[in-house]
């Protein structure tokens, strides 16, 4: 059996509203320090394998578990956030000075759309989510933890309960309303499942 757990990062400066210099290195609040913490207790046998995104508020929330679990390999994966603004024009914004910036991409639901320099279309980004989960299958550590984030972890669980077709242009508007419909919190996430010889994953939700 080979069992997954995913987690959000810590709270973060921009979820805090503070403004940022770009998506890549977002620090984490003392209260995301804090929440990181809270998670590498949280766990009932030590990890053989801790995944993490290469952006800074991920692999704090990380070493905090690794700090604690020495043993268990560190790996950085591109499970990183949903990159669909041009960093470039986001530099010093806030969450709430981009709103209209964000209301518009997702007016447009074009899939193949990309913002500019740095910014990746929806259709690369759920193409990285199935490439995670096709790397996660083909792992040999059975008991591992992922830090990643909420856009990227829900579009791991779209891929996995709405079976969408995405060749040919996925249904980004699906995704959208899935993806606030199941807002994952800082520190929370969800747990996939998977026997030997199984067609596919089990997904449990916690928080």
């Amino acid at each position: 059996m080979k069992h997954v757990r995913l987690i959000r990062h810590g709270e973060s400066a921009a979820n805090a509203g503070e403004p940022t210099r770009d998506h890549a290195s977002i620090p984490l609040t003392a209260k995301g320090l804090e929440q990181a913490h809270q998670v590498a207790g949280s766990f009932t046998r030590a990890p053989e394998l801790v995944v993490a995104s290469p952006f800074l508020r991920a692999q704090a929330t990380a070493s905090a578990t690794t700090s604690l679990y020495p043993a268990a390999a560190l790996e950085t994966w591109p499970i990183q956030e949903f990159t669909y603004l041009a960093p470039a024009r986001c530099v010093g914004t806030t969450l709430a000075q981009r709103r209209g910036w964000v209301e518009a991409y997702w007016r447009r639901s074009d899939p193949a759309f990309i913002d500019g320099e740095g910014a990746e279309s929806f259709h690369d980004f759920v193409t990285r989510a199935q490439v995670f989960l096709d790397r996660l299958a083909d792992h040999e550590a059975t008991n591992i933890v992922v830090f990643s984030h909420g856009q990227f972890m829900n579009a791991v669980a779209w891929l996995l309960e709405c079976t969408p077709e995405v060749q040919g242009g996925p249904p980004m508007s699906d995704w959208r309303d899935f993806d606030i419909e199941n807002h994952i919190s800082n520190g929370c996430g969800f747990s996939l499942s998977r026997c030997a010889g199984d067609a596919a994953w089990t997904l449990r939700r916690y928080d």
